[in-house]
C-alpha cells in the first residue's frame, strides 16, 4: 500500500506517508493564502525521511486524501459568492426568521440563556435576494398549482440584475417531488446559458438534503451554493498542483460522514470538520482493533479542541441536524464538540471576574503564538505552556520552530500580570489550570449528555498538544489512563489515510410501520423496498461512477423511527435491508424498541401511540486496505528509564514551588520503559508531559500509556497484542 493523507488544520498542515512497510508522518505550518504550499512543504519532509523524491512518490501513490479546513475558513470570514435564493411564493420569510431558537444556534450555552439579546447571524442570503416562485406540491408530492414560469423567468432576471452569482432552488415539499425544482434549473439555464454568465452554480435544496424540513434543507442548500466557489477553485488548484507533480489520478476529499469521495462526488457542505471527523474515525479504527472499549476521542491542535465518541466495539454517534457555524443544517454528520482551547488559543483578561479566558480567538500559523516571534503580540496556552518549563526553546517541532522565551514573558506580563498584579508563572498556571478546565467541562458535558460516566471511558489525546494536556485533562475528570496513539500529533492525517468510499443517501417520508388507530402493521412492503431500492442505485452509481467495482459495493441501511407524535428520534440499523414478510416488520419494531428502552429507560416504550419511520437512510460504501496498528500494549517486561537527557524546572498546577523535572528524548525510550512523573518527554511532533502523580508505559510502535499512580494497565483483547507487520517510523 502507498498512499497520501493530508489534514490541513489551522495551524499546521499534518500529512502520513504509507510507502509499503514504512509509515512517516510530518508536520508543516499552514500556508492560508496557499494551501498547497504547506502541503507540499509536508509532504517533502516524510519523503526526505524515506530519501525519497516528492515526484516519484505521487506518480506511484494508489491516492491522496486530503481532509480540508477551506470550507471552514470562508464561513468564519464570510467570503463567498452573492447566492439567490427561489423558495415557493408566501415562504420567502422562511430563511430570515429562522426557527424559534434559531437565533442561538451556534452560541454558548450562557448566550443561548439570553436568546431575546442574542444576535443574528450575518445573514448569507440578504433579503432583497429572495424571491418566492408561484407553484404548490402538497406534502406527499401532489401537484397543487403548477409552476408559474413566467413569473418565475421574471424573478430571475430580477435577481441577477441584482447581483446573483448563484442561485438556490428550495420549493415546499420537493423532497416528495422535486419536478418543480428540476424544472427551475432549466429555466435557469434557458435564460442564462454557460455563454452569458459562466458557470453559475446552481444548488437544488432536495439534492443537498434529503429529509423534510423546510429550514434546515434551505439552510443546508445555501451553505452548499456559498461555499462551492471557494471549494471548487480551492480543491481544484490543488488537484491541478497534484497533476503537476506526477499524480494522475483523482483526489479523494474527506467527508464529515466519515467517508470520503473524488472531487466530482463531493458538495462543498460535506467537508466541514473533515479533519476532526478523520481523527473520529481513527479512533474508531484504533479501538475496534485493539478493544479498547469505550473511548473519549479528543483532538487538541493549534486552533481547536474537538471531543468526539466511540462506543464499545466502535459505534459512532451522528448528528443528523448538526448546527454549522450559526445554521441548523440537514446532512448526517459524525457527532463533534468543538472549543476554542488549542495551542494557540489567544488568553485575555476577564475584568468582571478579575481571572483570565482562553480562546476562542486563535493566533493560527501566521502570526502564531508570540513565542514563535512571527509578530503575535496577545499570550497563547502554547507561551503558558514554554513559561512552565513544558516545552524546549531550541527543540520545539524538532528543532525547526526556536521559541523566544523573552517574548512570552513581555506579552504574558503586559497583557495579564500588570492587570492582575501577578508573577508571570502564575498567570501562567491560571491559563494551564483554565485551559485543562475548559476541556474537561466539554468532555464532561459530552458524556453525560449521552448518559455516560467519564471515568468508565479511557482518553485518546492526540493531535500537536494531546500529549502535553492529557494529565491535566484526566485529573479534572477523574479519569486514571490516557492513551496516546500511534502518530499522535497527525493522527487524524491518519484517519484520512483508513478512510472507505462512502455515500449516505436519504429520504423523508410519512410511513406508519404500526398504525395505533387501526391497529395493524404496514404490509406495503413493495413500496418500502422501492425506496430502499432508489437510495442504493444512487449510491452505487456514485461508486460506479469513480471506478469502483459493483460487487465490491456493500449497502447499510437505517431507520429513523418515533412513537406517534413524539419530538425524540431514534436511528435504527436493519440488518435485512428489504421487506417481504410480517416477521421483518415484527423484526425492526422490537429492535426499536431495545434501542428506546437502551436509551430512555426501561418501560419507556410507547407502543401504543403507534411507530411510524420519518426517515429511510442508505449507505452505500467500499471497504479499502486500512493501516494496521498492530500491539499497542507495552512490553509484561518493565525497563526502567534510562538516563535522562537533563532536567529543567517545571511548574504544575497544585504545586506551590518549581519542580525538578526529567528530560527525555522519545527515541531514547525503548518499548516497556516506564517512566515516572514528573517528567518531559519530547519527539520530533509532540511533547508529552507526565505530571506529578502520574507514570508513562511506552508502547510499541509510538503508543505510550499515562496511568495514575496506583492504577494498572487495562486489559486489552487479543487484536491489541497482535504483531505488526509494517515498520513504523518517527
Amino acid at each position: 500500500m502507498k498512499r497520501v493523507a493530508v489534514d490541513i488544520g489551522g495551524t499546521f498542515t499534518d500529512c502520513f506517508l504509507v510507502w509499503g512497510d514504512h509509515y512517516v508522518e510530518s508536520k508543516a505550518l499552514t500556508t492560508h493564502h496557499n494551501l498547497a504550499l504547506g502541503f507540499r512543504e509536508a509532504l517533502q519532509t516524510s519523503c526526505a525521511k524515506l530519501d525519497l523524491e516528492m515526484l516519484d512518490v505521487l506518480s506511484q501513490v494508489d491516492s491522496v486524501r486530503y481532509a480540508t479546513t477551506l470550507g471552514t475558513n470562508a464561513l468564519i470570514q464570510r467570503k463567498g459568492p452573492k447566492v439567490a435564493l427561489l423558495v415557493t411564493a408566501g415562504f420567502e420569510s422562511t430563511v430570515p426568521l429562522s426557527r424559534g431558537r434559531g437565533y442561538g444556534e451556534g452560541l454558548d450555552t450562557r448566550a443561548q440563556q439570553d436568546l431575546p439579546g442574542a444576535c443574528r447571524p450575518d445573514a448569507l442570503v440578504p433579503i432583497p435576494m429572495i424571491a418566492g416562485v408561484r407553484q404548490r406540491m402538497d406534502a406527499v408530492g401532489n401537484i397543487l398549482m403548477d409552476l408559474d414560469e413566467d413569473d418565475l423567468r421574471a424573478k430571475i432576471r430580477d435577481l441577477v440584475d441584482r447581483g446573483a452569482q448563484s442561485f438556490v432552488v428550495a420549493l415546499v415539499n420537493s423532497v416528495a417531488n422535486p419536478a418543480h425544482e428540476f424544472r427551475v434549473q432549466e429555466v435557469l439555464l434557458e435564460e442564462y446559458p454557460e455563454h452569458l454568465l459562466g458557470a453559475m452554480p446552481i444548488v437544488m435544496s432536495h439534492k443537498v438534503a434529503g429529509r423534510k424540513g423546510e429550514y434546515v434543507r434551505t439552510s443546508s442548500a445555501i451553505i452548499d451554493a456559498f461555499l462551492h466557489d471557494v471549494m471548487y477553485h480551492g480543491l481544484s488548484s490543488l488537484e491541478l498542483n497534484l497533476r503537476e507533480s506526477n499524480y494522475t489520478k483523482p483526489m479523494l476529499v474527506i467527508h464529515n460522514s466519515g467517508g470520503m469521495a473524488q472531487l466530482n462526488s463531493t458538495d462543498a457542505l460535506q467537508t466541514i470538520h473533515s479533519g476532526p471527523v478523520a481523527g473520529v474515525s481513527a479512533s474508531e479504527h484504533l479501538a475496534l482493533e485493539a478493544d479498547l472499549g469505550n473511548v473519549i476521542c479528543t483532538d487538541m491542535g493549534g486552533t481547536s479542541f474537538d471531543i468526539g465518541l466511540v462506543v464499545e466495539g466502535g459505534i459512532k454517534h451522528y448528528d443528523f441536524n448538526p448546527v454549522i457555524e450559526r445554521w441548523m443544517v440537514s446532512v448526517p454528520m459524525i457527532h463533534l464538540v468543538t472549543l476554542g482551547a488549542g495551542g494557540g488559543s489567544i488568553v485575555r483578561y476577564d475584568r468582571m471576574y478579575n481571572t483570565v479566558q482562553v480562546g476562542p480567538t486563535s493566533a493560527g500559523s501566521d502570526p502564531g503564538p508570540a513565542c514563535y516571534d512571527r509578530g503575535g503580540m496577545k499570550p497563547t496556552v502554547t507561551d503558558a505552556d514554554l513559561l512552565l518549563g513544558y516545552l524546549s526553546a531550541d527543540n520545539y517541532a524538532g528543532g525547526v520552530i526556536k521559541l523566544k522565551t523573552a517574548r512570552a514573558k513581555q506579552v504574558m506580563d503586559d497583557e495579564i500580570c500588570e492587570e492582575m498584579g501577578c508573577s508571570v508563572v502564575e498567570a501562567a498556571l491560571m491559563v494551564k489550570r483554565r485551559v485543562d478546565a475548559n476541556m474537561a467541562n466539554g468532555i464532561s458535558t459530552e458524556l453525560r449528555a449521552h448518559g455516560y460516566d467519564p471515568r468508565s471511558f479511557t482518553l485518546l489525546a492526540y493531535g500537536g498538544n494531546g500529549p502535553l494536556h492529557g494529565c491535566g485533562i484526566a485529573n479534572q475528570l477523574g479519569i486514571d489512563r490516557i492513551l496516546v496513539p500511534p502518530f499522535c500529533s497527525v493522527f487524524s492525517a491518519v484517519g484520512a489515510g483508513n478512510m472507505h468510499q462512502l455515500h449516505i443517501h436519504e429520504r423523508s417520508l410519512f410511513m406508519w410501520i404500526f398504525d395505533s388507530n387501526t391497529r395493524k402493521l404496514y404490509s406495503d412492503y413493495a413500496a418500502f423496498n422501492a425506496v430502499v431500492e432508489e437510495l442504493e442505485n444512487t449510491g452505487r452509481q456514485d461508486l460506479l461512477r469513480q471506478g469502483m467495482k459493483s460487487e465490491d459495493i456493500k449497502h447499510r441501511l437505517e431507520l429513523d423511527l418515533r412513537y406517534g407524535n413524539q419530538l425524540a428520534q431514534t436511528t435504527v440499523v436493519v440488518a435485512k435491508t428489504r421487506l417481504e414478510q410480517i416477521d421483518d416488520v415484527m423484526t425492526i419494531i422490537n429492535q426499536f424498541s431495545v434501542d428506546y428502552g437502551n436509551r430512555f429507560g426501561k418501560g419507556s416504550e410507547a407502543t401504543e401511540a403507534g411507530i411510524r419511520i420519518n426517515t429511510i437512510r442508505v449507505q452505500s460504501y467500499v471497504e479499502l486496505e486500512t493501516v494496521k496498528f498492530g500491539s499497542i500494549a507495552p512490553s509484561n517486561k518493565k525497563l526502567a528509564a534510562p538516563t535522562s537527557s537533563g532536567s529543567r524546572k517545571c511548574h504544575f498546577v497544585g504545586h506551590a514551588e518549581a519542580v525538578e523535572t526529567q528530560i527525555y528524548e522519545h527515541v531514547d525510550l525503548p518499548v516497556g520503559t516506564v517512566v515516572p512523573g514528573p517528567a518531559v518527554i519530547t519527539s520530533a511532533t509532540t511533547t508529552y508531559l507526565v505530571e506529578p502523580g502520574w507514570r508513562v508505559e511506552i508502547g510499541a510502535h509510538g503508543a505510550a500509556w499515562f496511568l495514575r499512580v496506583g492504577t494498572d494497565l487495562p486489559k486489552l483483547g487479543k487484536r491489541a497484542k497482535g504483531e505488526l507487520k509494517q515498520t513504523a517510523m518517527a
